[in-house]
């Protein structure tokens, strides 16, 4: 029986284990959106994981939703990302760059030189925003034109290309979340009526093409794809997820992925995730749906061949060591929510290890 525990290839990737770090937005980059010591620290720290998915990091300037999170589109972030992949390899782990465009999910103020978040149609998501000068409304994005969509799937495509250049062993694109591309997915947040909107067939477009630009650029094998079907974060709202969501895996099949990454939203998922997996030849990894943060019990999924490997969030934060203390059964050190944003706040180094 294959365990959690198990060694993966991961279309080339060797995995020591089947346990992920899932991405976590930290809001802690350093000037210019570049990563800084305590991120090569906080990564290493968890490099017992088969995989480390980083934080969201924005592919170009429009791309950045929240404040303080990292870039991978200039040279000085290219360079900084370099001393963290570095340090996850020192100590034995490999690590993929998520690359995160949160498309109308952000504010004006965060953004240099009068832009402004954009997105599929000029239709505001509900709610406040975070940002530097406090809670703001959301804003309705300025919708992208046809050229400006073809360039957006190239500023993956060449984020991608620096994430190779930093050390990165590959780099995941984020389909979930209510970000840009689960904003060309979603019939509410997409009212175009060129070939970007409209049918099923068109909205999937956008995430088929960034997915082929990265995997042209840098290689499938180092290609992955993070889903969550029916989500509602971000005022998301799908109608048809079954049919846009099989569309889309079946269209990203012949590629040859290295994995497809599904974020369970509800546990009414599990069927459609059962059939993803069926549809999909690489390997599966799921943040499975749960009352509360991903536990121990989710390595059962492993077990069965509902998946290939399971990732952690929450109790990756206030567990570096998780695969050990996973495999011993606990104890486990209980996660804050505050360590999830905000430079002073816990999460990287002050956890007690194992051995304490």
């Amino acid at each position: 029986m294959t365990t959690a525990f198990d060694p993966i290839d991961l279309a080339g990737t060797r995995l020591a284990n089947r346990i992920a770090m899932a991405p976590m937005t930290r809001s802690r980059a350093g000037e210019g959106g570049t990563a800084t010591e305590l991120t090569a620290e906080y990564y290493a720290q968890r490099a017992s994981a088969g995989l480390i998915i980083t934080e969201g990091v924005q592919p170009s300037v429009v791309g950045q939703g929240y404040p303080w999170t990292p870039g991978l589109h200039s040279a000085e972030q290219v360079a900084s990302w370099r001393k963290v992949t570095d340090a996850v390899h020192a100590a034995g782990g490999r690590i993929f760059a998520q690359l995160m465009h949160t498309g109308r999910i952000g504010h004006p103020v965060l953004l240099p030189d009068g832009l402004v978040p954009v997105g599929p149609s000029a239709i505001a998501a509900e709610g406040a925003h975070f940002t530097p000068e406090g809670m703001k409304d959301l804003v309705a994005p300025r919708e992208l034109t046809g050229p400006e969509v073809r360039a957006t799937i190239a500023d993956h495509a060449a984020a991608a290309r620096n994430a190779i250049e930093a050390g990165f062993d590959g780099v995941e694109v984020h389909g979930a979340n209510g970000y840009l591309v689960q904003q060309f997915l979603a019939a509410n947040s997409n009212r175009r009526t060129d070939e970007w909107g409209g049918s099923v067939e068109n909205r999937i477009r956008f995430a088929v093409e960034v997915v082929k630009a990265v995997a042209a650029e840098i290689g499938a094998e180092r290609t992955g794809l993070r889903i969550s079907p029916a989500n509602t974060l971000g005022s998301i709202a799908e109608t048809d997820t079954e049919a846009t969501y099989t569309a889309l895996v079946d269209a990203i099949e012949p590629l040859g992925l290295a994995y497809l990454h599904v974020m369970e939203a509800s546990s009414g998922i599990r069927e459609l995730t059962l059939d993803l997996r069926k549809r999909f030849s690489g390997a599966l990894i799921l943040n499975a749906f749960t009352d509360g943060p991903t536990g121990p019990d989710a390595l059962a999924l492993v077990e069965d061949g509902t998946a290939d490997v399971i990732s952690f969030g929450q109790l990756f934060l206030a567990n570096p060591d998780l695969p050990a203390r996973l495999k011993a059964g606990g104890p486990f050190n209980a996660a804050d929510r505050a360590t999830f944003y905000g430079g002073g706040a816990k999460g990287y180094t002050d956890y007690p290890a194992l051995t304490d």
